[in-house]
């Protein structure tokens, strides 16, 4: 019972030790890359509702023909 106990602690120690390790953005960094993701993502749905339109519109004029 008490090497489970030990196995259960000693795999805690490694685990904060390695959270330890973790090297977290500065809050600017995530401002910036939110931003950019935002921006990007805004972009994209742009160009892909504009290229839905023209496709739309031409299969309107094929069906109409």
């Amino acid at each position: 019972m008490a090497e489970v106990k030990e196995k259960k602690q000693s795999r805690f120690e490694a685990l904060k030790a390695e959270f330890g390790k973790i090297v977290w953005p500065s809050g600017k960094a995530v401002t910036k890359q939110t931003i950019a993701t935002i921006v990007v993502s805004v972009v994209l749905g742009l160009i892909i509702a504009a290229i839905d339109l023209l496709v739309q519109m031409g299969v309107d004029v094929l069906i109409n023909l």
